[in-house]
């Protein structure tokens, strides 16, 4: 398992390799443009070539980017349909640049519609957006399940995935926060075993691409996407039973905990770091 931290990528690209080397992580998740903004980044080509010699200076071997929030593919408005895949297209095309893994993206909402009506929409979308590139993965993150988000459980997310077709390059990206309050008990390996099951039997083990490590302020079920800080919320201990979960254990993990206000500290990574090695001490 390797331990990574979404950071802030402030001041050019390659500060972001900076900013996860001080937090002794191993792994790195970055917007390459503003979350809340359709605009997409021109990286300068200084920062972009630093990026890459951080990278290897620090031994940052995997790294995602996560895109905007304001992404919506299951929207049946026009221009922010359009906006949306626009959005994914340069996000990939940014991957492609910095060597990026993968792409993870929130499916969207079809705003209490029902996810029948924008199957086609979505999956003309994520068909048009994996074109872009011929090496990125691109991942659909499990939702919280709040009102009409998309992805709240694994058959919602085998659903748009069939709609896609069995592409190469789709894949998943698993929040422990959103499994655990959209009713995953994510502190239970009878649990754990059981929802894998399902996401190999529906979509395959081999899709599962990375994960999002956060623990959670509200309860077990709640549909309430409000991460807390490891080991600090409803989860608690049990993260150790979710990250030593066989099925995880090639994979990188990227906190996006508040930590002190600012994201990850080296603090957090630590506590990740040792919950990770209880769970497998008590598993052996």
């Amino acid at each position: 398992m390797y331990f990574g931290a979404h950071v802030s990528a402030s001041g050019g690209i390659d500060k972001a390799i900076e900013r996860v080397a001080e937090l002794g992580a191993e792994a790195v998740q970055v917007f390459t443009q503003s979350p809340r903004m359709w605009r997409p980044v021109n990286h300068k080509p200084a920062n972009v070539e630093r990026w890459h010699a951080l990278r290897a200076e620090h031994g940052i071997n995997h790294a995602v980017a996560h895109a905007i929030y304001l992404i919506n593919i299951a929207s049946d408005d026009p221009e922010i349909y359009e906006k949306s895949v626009t959005a994914l297209e340069n996000t990939m095309v940014a991957v492609e640049l910095l060597g990026l893994d993968a792409v993870v993206f929130h499916p969207g909402s079809h705003r209490s519609a029902g996810l029948d009506g924008c199957l086609d929409r979505m999956a003309a979308a994520m068909t048009r957006v994996l074109e872009t590139s011929e090496t990125t993965w691109l991942l659909m993150e499990n939702s919280a399940g709040q009102g009409g988000t998309i992805g709240r459980d694994i058959e919602e997310l085998a659903r748009v995935f069939e709609a896609v077709g069995p592409h190469p390059r789709l894949g998943v990206c698993l929040d422990s926060c959103h499994w655990f309050v959209s009713g995953v008990d994510v502190r239970e390996r009878l649990a754990l075993d059981a929802a894998l099951g399902e996401l190999d039997s529906a979509i395959g083990l081999d899709r599962l691409q990375a994960l999002h490590l956060n623990d959670s302020k509200t309860a077990l079920g709640s549909n309430r996407d409000r991460h807390d800080n490891i080991g600090a919320g409803e989860i608690g201990e049990g993260l150790a039973t979710f990250l030593s979960h066989p099925a995880f254990q090639e994979l990188a993990v990227y906190l996006e905990v508040p930590g002190e206000g600012d994201g990850p500290t080296a603090g957090e990574v630590e506590r990740a770091r040792a919950l990770h090695a209880a769970g497998l001490a008590a598993a052996s």
